[in-house]
């Protein structure tokens, strides 16, 4: 397994290499020996915090681009690249991923996407031989995996959404209570009438706006923080969509369901940060020790919405804690993810079963805790917590989902969560994995699939913790 040393040495070289300096003058900039530099580069002395500052300075990026999570999720998604029959033949280990992600990530991303287009190439040639209409097409693409992408690919922090945000908060007034600002701004600033509807009236929609007609209408099963939510979408959508098309329009994809995708997650975004501004919330979220439900409490929101949030956490000059955020649904399907933290979720198949986001559905409405190392060796402190979407009659009762969230280990004692907690005891750790087919333990009771990359073993005489025992040597 690569480790964050490694890492480190590996990503001062290339950012070296790709500005075109010697190690000479490069060790010139940063005030240090041309040797010592070498020694840092072929991890063979660490970076102290002082250096890696002036490593930022020097070569122009952001501290978090020096941090493993991009490379921890580029290794994730070449494991399971690597572990589709197809290509688990030529038995990559983690060593040489860690080693590749290293050298070239632009190459291990490159890698992922050709796998990608390759899995739904070979879907497509499926869906033929199925006999589907000839004009059926599907995208090489899939918009929803591109919009995870963009949200991923900026560790889900947008500033020029917050800043659009904070504009549009400021434009509203202290005055007064939000739900009222919100009510009028869209009345008197574009001409929207708003009315709560029936849930018959709405067709099972929750929100429909008329761009024609000029009218908001919402539906009556929404809660109070829902409702403040949406007219807050709705006022972002019309005023700072210019400001989330820029941000679009930069990542270059490939469909306009992307796009549309992809805007209405930065306008929930947008919403989320209307309703709980950077700079206080994150004041409150300290001085509460990231406690949840006062957050919820404090600025009259969900759960999940302040859950989420504090995913979001991570302005370059006043960070939070970073935090990875996942709603699943009571299937396991995993039905929002966004991460801060560097924890990855397999992108084909279901979540691990011993995670304790799937245990929240024992015990709803309580949050339980969880020590889970996955199996690069990463560390995360979990909380989860079920949380009910509203449901309106007894023919369309309540949804329960479970959403989970998390930090590094290293980060747990900043939260109230962790107290009373021994986070060094090993057998406090849970061991678990991305998900069956890519995990490689053997003693697994829960385990779902046999592993991918490894040969299944039967054997009539002998029953083991597992219904799939297998050869962890090939």
């Amino acid at each position: 397994m690569a480790t964050r040393k490694t890492l480190l040495g590996s990503k001062i070289r290339r950012l070296r290499q790709e500005r075109g300096l010697t190690q000479a003058q490069a060790a010139e900039r940063l005030g240090i020996s041309p040797s010592y530099l070498n020694l840092i580069e072929h991890d063979e002395r660490s970076v102290t915090v002082s250096l890696l500052l002036k490593l930022g300075q020097t070569f122009g990026v952001d501290l978090q681009e020096l941090s493993d999570d991009a490379e921890r999720r580029l290794a994730a998604g070449l494991r399971e690249v690597f572990a589709d029959p197809t290509l688990s033949r030529h038995a990559i280990d983690s060593d040489e991923i860690g080693k590749l992600v290293a050298a070239t990530p632009k190459g291990a991303q490159a890698v992922i996407d050709i796998y990608r287009a390759w899995r739904s190439a070979r879907e497509d040639a499926q869906a033929l031989t199925l006999g589907l209409p000839s004009g059926t097409t599907r995208r090489v693409v899939l918009p929803a995996e591109e919009a995870r992408d963009f949200f991923e690919g900026r560790a889900n922090y947008f500033g020029e959404i917050e800043a659009a945000a904070e504009a549009l908060g400021a434009s509203l007034g202290a005055g007064g209570s939000l739900r009222r600002n919100l009510t009028e701004a869209l009345q008197t600033r574009h001409a929207i009438s708003i009315s709560i509807e029936p849930q018959a009236a709405m067709g099972g929609a929750l929100r429909r706006f008329d761009p024609k007609a000029r009218t908001l209408r919402l539906s009556e099963v929404l809660p109070p923080p829902s409702r403040r939510f949406h007219l807050a979408y709705q006022l972002g959508l019309l005023e700072a969509r210019p400001v989330m098309d820029e941000a679009i329009a930069g990542a270059k994809l490939a469909s306009p369901d992307s796009e549309t995708l992809c805007r209405v997650g930065l306008a929930n975004y947008l919403a989320g940060a209307v309703l709980m501004p950077y700079g206080p919330f994150l004041e409150a979220a300290r001085a509460t020790r990231y406690d949840i439900e006062a957050l919820m409490h404090r600025f009259g929101v969900s759960f999940e919405q302040a859950g989420h949030r504090l995913s979001t956490l991570q302005r370059p000059t006043d960070r939070g804690v970073p935090f990875f955020f996942v709603r699943i649904d009571i299937a396991g399907n995993v039905t929002k993810r966004f991460s801060a933290a560097g924890f990855h979720l397999s992108r084909f198949g279901g979540s691990c079963p011993r995670w304790v986001t799937h245990e929240a559905f024992l015990t709803p409405g309580l949050i339980r805790t969880q020590i889970a190392r996955l199996p690069d060796g990463a560390t995360f402190f979990c909380l989860a917590r079920t949380v009910e979407r509203p449901g309106g009659s007894f023919h369309a009762p309540a949804s329960r989902h479970a959403v989970g969230i998390g930090c590094t280990l290293a980060d747990a004692r900043s939260l109230v969560y962790a107290d009373g907690l021994e986070l060094e005891r090993l057998e406090a750790v849970a061991e678990i994995g991305v998900g069956c087919r890519l995990c490689e333990r053997a003693d697994c009771r829960q385990r779902a699939f046999p592993p991918l990359q490894h040969r299944l073993v039967v054997d009539e005489q002998v029953k083991g913790p597992s219904a799939y025992s297998f050869d962890s040597r090939r």
